[in-house]
């Protein structure tokens, strides 16, 4: 009933929780996550009806009872509650089972971006390389063989539309440019049988049109998306088309970001700049084989599987962490290598995380807030 006008009914457009979910995941699909990943809906309901959002790097009790005071709906962690298979829910014993009993006793639903977060433009790494000041960062190394060409055949009166909800459902994007297909005029043909109904032509003749072979990039993760989308702008019964699966690296996506400091420091002020850009307290290193620093790859979190590659492009100083000591020992006098911490790599990611949701949601009611305290398991230890 309107609240002002008794007896009158009216409806209110409350904002769901799965409208988060998609929002984020165009920017970061869920599709270019690591495949032993867990990513999306953690705990809860899709369809839960949004108020307001916390953000936090990990799920714990204290992060679940600011939610509920801030009169949240929802919680985006980048690390997933939810990562290993559950054998039993015991909440007398197990502290998973009982952070998830109470998100369902709070009606709070949990949602995680985590290595796809990694993985995408202005996500945790770029964050990381932002908080450094580099520039004209790239991704350290693409992603690969995650994508499609798709070849369709189209007639010649139907082909920009067609060609347009291809590139409406995500095809044709090719780093900063969208759009992006190859056309070739030629004549198709065809002969449909007695129980065929064509768009064009007789049925049990044989037909010739002028068609134009549409030829879009597409990511493979988003290809049942897109090929419907397709058919169903298509003007034939049967619609002719190929997809070739690709080996290419996707620009799109990628581990790290390799950039450039705006002027080169000498090893122990390049130190003291990432010890105080980063407001860390404490890191490990090994020296490089340059004084000079100005080629820096940067990986937020787990990211010592690239050494090699931050190597090879000549990087003179990586920063990552959860690194071991053999590849302390690999790098030495290779390159500058920094553990700067996993938690401290991370978090600034967060912000990018805020600032999108804060724009998606200019024009609503619903807050979005960061988890005021700490997540981070490690302390250090001073005398």
């Amino acid at each position: 009933m309107h609240p002002d006008k008794p007896g009158v009914l009216f409806f209110v457009n409350f904002m769901k929780c799965y409208e988060i979910f998609r929002f984020i995941e165009d920017w970061a699909p869920k599709g270019i996550a690591w495949d032993k990943d867990n990513v999306g809906l953690q705990v809860g309901s899709a369809d839960n009806v949004l108020k307001n959002i916390l953000l936090c790097l990990d799920l714990n009790d204290k992060v679940v009872d600011e939610a509920v005071k801030k009169n949240c709906s929802l919680i985006v962690s980048h690390h997933p509650l939810l990562f290993r298979p559950l054998k039993k829910i015991d909440t007398q014993s197990d502290k998973t089972s009982r952070i998830i009993e109470k998100l369902f006793k709070h009606n709070i639903t949990l949602y995680s971006a985590h290595t796809n977060l990694d993985f995408t433009k202005d996500g945790v790494s770029f964050k990381l390389a932002e908080k450094l000041n580099l520039k004209n960062s790239t991704f350290l190394q693409n992603l690969s063989s995650n994508q499609f060409k798709l070849s369709v055949f189209v007639p010649f009166t139907h082909i920009d539309e067609v060609a347009e909800a291809i590139h409406n459902a995500g095809g044709g994007v090719i780093g900063e440019y969208t759009h992006c297909s190859f056309r070739t005029i030629g004549t198709g043909t065809f002969k449909g049988s007695a129980k065929s109904n064509p768009r064009l032509g007789k049925k049990t003749n044989l037909e010739y049109v002028d068609e134009v072979k549409l030829e879009v990039l597409i990511d493979s993760f988003n290809s049942s998306k897109i090929i419907s989308a397709m058919i169903n702008a298509h003007p034939y019964e049967e619609v002719a088309y190929d997809l070739y699966p690709l080996a290419n690296e996707n620009i799109n996506y990628g581990m790290g970001v390799l950039g450039y400091l705006e002027q080169p420091m000498n090893e122990k002020d390049f130190l003291n700049y990432v010890y105080k850009s980063l407001k860390i307290k404490n890191f490990r290193y090994t020296k490089g084989k340059n004084n000079k620093i100005k080629k820096v790859a940067v990986c937020g979190g787990s990211g010592s599987d690239l050494l090699l590659t931050a190597i090879n492009k000549k990087a003179d100083a990586f920063i990552t962490a959860d690194v071991k000591y053999h590849s302390f020992d690999d790098a030495q006098h290779e390159i500058l290598l920094i553990d700067a911490g996993h938690y401290e790599t991370e978090i600034f990611s967060l912000d990018e995380v805020e600032k999108k949701l804060k724009k998606f949601l200019s024009n609503k009611k619903n807050k979005v807030f960061k988890y005021t305290g700490t997540t981070n398991p490690i302390k250090f230890y001073n005398i």
